[in-house]
């Protein structure tokens, strides 16, 4: 049958969409933000305009991120969001509804699986697909996972780590966490709150974790950074120097998460497959993969070759539109998964 629509891949993640059309790839990359108005319910802006707006806004204008913990907090507010996505990737072929796979995490529910595949046909889409994050990431990554040997991927997306093991095309062994880049920023908040009587916003703390955040503080050499908010005890805005090893602390308990959720992956892991991942190593994906000295860390931790894959921030969205072309892959590796509760 011909297929008149293009192929589209949609990473559909906490913090930022990615979409993947067919012969032209990513061609949008903005954050997962929708700006409305909430006297008409109208929507205003969506993705790095909304963004934009985030703690900014007046009373009628609500910045909403619709997507929670790498699942649909907001249906109708995502149902927008993704027509809009939809649609201006499609700006050339407005008459044909394409095909779309979305990745998800590994551990959602039947429920959450249903919502986003019924999100997807109501935003434009004529068939959804999904896939499994770990495994659409592996796929972006240039991993082959065809071949009868084991690969470990550890997915850190903005509301999410998911991390597998993958052989034969499927997934052996896997595992979600509800940490991601999200988490991360919220530890950076609090810590400002408790121990400076400083309150930040959410683009504050993103700036401040990419500036001086490490999971491997030996190796950022006392970086520091002027963060600017409100204090809290006189309400006026002010600057304080904030170093690398504070940073750090904030963040430990969800950096610890991730690095725990890989130990169990790979205690659980059958031992031909070990032996795999020993000779060929880790590969982190992600957005949370750039986090400076988290490789480092798992190198620590494991003992273990880690390596940040090239482009990781694309690796989902990337590998989603190469499972549309390898359907027949996707599905006989269905019954191949095994979960980690």
């Amino acid at each position: 049958m011909i297929n008149f629509g293009e192929d589209i891949g949609i990473d559909l993640g906490t913090a930022s969409v990615l979409v993947y059309v067919k012969n032209k790839g990513i061609v949008l990359n903005e954050p997962s933000v929708v700006a409305i108005d909430t006297n008409t319910n109208r929507v205003i802006s969506v993705g790095s305009e909304a963004w934009a707006m985030l703690g900014r806004t007046p009373g009628n204008i609500r910045a909403i991120r619709p997507m929670k913990e790498g699942v649909i907090a907001d249906y109708e507010v995502t149902e927008k969001m993704l027509r809009y996505f939809i649609h201006k990737a499609m700006r050339s072929h407005q008459f044909f509804k394409p095909r779309v796979m979305v990745g998800i995490p590994s551990g959602v529910t039947s429920v959450e699986e249903r919502a986003v595949r019924q999100a997807a046909i109501a935003a434009g889409a004529k068939q959804c697909f999904l896939i499994e994050e770990p495994l659409a990431a592996a796929l972006g990554a240039g991993l082959d996972i065809a071949a009868p040997a084991g690969s470990m991927v550890v997915d850190i997306g903005g509301g999410t780590t998911d991390i597998a093991v993958l052989s034969l095309g499927g997934i052996v062994i896997s595992k979600s966490v509800r940490v991601g880049g999200d988490k991360l920023d919220e530890s950076l908040i609090r810590y400002m709150r408790r121990y400076h009587n400083m309150m930040i916003g959410e683009r504050t703390a993103e700036d401040m974790k990419m500036e001086i955040g490490s999971a491997w503080p030996r190796a950022r050499d006392n970086k520091e950074a002027e963060i600017r908010g409100r204090d809290l005890v006189s309400g006026l805005p002010k600057n304080i120097v904030v170093t690398c090893e504070e940073a750090h602390e904030a963040m430990k308990e969800q950096i610890d998460a991730v690095v725990a959720a890989s130990k169990e992956i790979l205690e659980r892991t059958p031992p031909e497959l070990a032996a795999d991942i020993m000779d060929k190593g880790i590969v982190l994906t992600g957005g949370g993969a750039l986090l400076h000295g988290l490789d480092l860390r798992l190198i620590d931790e494991t003992q273990l070759p880690v390596h940040v894959a090239e482009n990781s921030v694309q690796c989902v969205a990337l590998g989603t539109a190469k499972a549309l072309v390898n359907l027949d892959l996707l599905e006989s590796a269905r019954s191949f998964k095994r979960t980690v509760d």
